[in-house]
């Protein structure tokens, strides 16, 4: 799992579908399980950052779950040549009708490539 000393250094909301207590770890950082959505979790995230940014992480679900609702206005892939054996398309489910993407930044690395989009609710 995580190091003992996480990179976060802020709470972290993770939503599960699985109850569990909070997990302190060093630094601050503080691992809260939320059960009851993805609103729930942002919510929540915005709370404990006052003005600052909140940042999701997570895979292709959580980020159409989040597309879906309205509540991303920019995100970043970074996309990595490695093949786990299967998977699910990245924009799979998204609705196309409320949601447009822009790309405003691509950077082509070694081992990944870093994409970065604007998102514009139609």
């Amino acid at each position: 799992m995580w190091p003992e000393d996480p990179p976060f250094h802020t709470p972290v909301f993770v939503v599960t579908h699985e109850e569990r207590e909070s997990w302190e770890r060093l630094g601050g950082t503080v691992f809260h399980f939320v059960t009851d959505g993805i609103e729930s979790a942002l919510a929540r995230a915005r709370e404990s950052t006052g003005a600052q940014d909140v940042r999701i992480a997570g895979g292709g679900a959580t980020l159409v779950q989040y597309l879906n609702a309205g509540l991303i206005d920019e995100f970043h892939i970074a996309l990595s040549p490695v093949l786990f054996g299967s998977g699910a398309r990245l924009f799979e489910g998204v609705e196309t009708d409320r949601v447009a993407l822009e790309l405003v930044h691509a950077e082509t690395l070694p081992r990944a490539t870093h994409l970065r989009y604007t998102v514009h609710q139609r």
